[in-house]
């Protein structure tokens, strides 16, 4: 199970970073490492994405109890169905250019987190490179949402912090390389790229609700036991 999380989530994420050279890129080379030596410059870069890696733990750790709570209930079938038709109505606002972020209270809170991001980006200290990363991991990322579904589905708080810790790590190495290599990629591209992102939500919703029909179909919708036990990985 370790193993098949990890990987399932790392492809996730690998998947993602390209989308992140759009939506993180712009703060990613925001980060204050002129000036600094190659070691510090490294360090500091590291220390952001280890504060990222961080928050998306801690929110796979609290989704995962979620699903495992739900798992608990026996309601994994009527769950995932449910998810899985909300992410699909989530592709079709998307399409229809309305945005989540949109409403006011949630608005609110990503405005604070943005202030926080900019306080931290000031910070001389080598700290600041870390809090920056565990306020940018709350930042508005469609990405983001789609992995935190998948950590859900675990049906583990501690799978589910694997999950997601595993698809921060597979988002590394793109965001280094922008970060010391700059912008490599064209505006053109970016946009490509985030136009992609909705589609990746369909597929998503649609593979959960095939899994909460129980159709024997082997890793696309298993036939899941409400009365199957849960084990714990201590």
């Amino acid at each position: 199970m370790f193993w098949q999380v990890f990987i399932s989530a790392f492809i996730l994420g690998s998947i993602s970073s390209f989308h992140c050279v759009g939506m993180c890129g712009p703060l990613a080379l925001s980060l204050p490492v002129g000036g600094l030596s190659p070691i510090k410059k490294a360090y500091g870069i590291l220390l952001y994405n280890m504060g990222r890696i961080a928050t998306y733990s801690l929110l796979g750790l609290m989704f995962g109890l979620l699903g495992r709570q739900v798992s608990i209930a026996g309601l994994q079938q009527g769950f995932s169905i449910i998810i899985g038709i909300i992410i699909i109505a989530g592709f079709m606002l998307t399409v229809l250019h309305k945005r989540f972020a949109a409403f006011k209270p949630v608005s609110s809170f990503y405005t604070k987190v943005q202030i926080l991001v900019a306080r931290f980006l000031r910070y001389k200290h080598m700290a600041g490179f870390f809090f920056t990363g565990l306020a940018n991991g709350l930042l508005p990322c469609g990405m983001v949402y789609l992995a935190i579904t998948g950590a859900m589905a675990t049906y583990s708080p501690w799978y589910g912090m694997e999950f997601m810790a595993a698809f921060g790590l597979a988002t590394i190495p793109v965001l280094l390389m922008l970060s010391v290599a700059g912008m490599i990629i064209s505006v053109q591209a970016r946009n490509f790229m985030r136009r992609l992102t909705p589609y990746a939500f369909l597929v998503m919703g649609i593979l959960l609700i095939l899994r909460g029909m129980n159709l024997g179909i082997p890793f696309i919708s298993p036939v899941i036991s409400s009365g199957a036990s849960i084990v714990d990985c201590h």
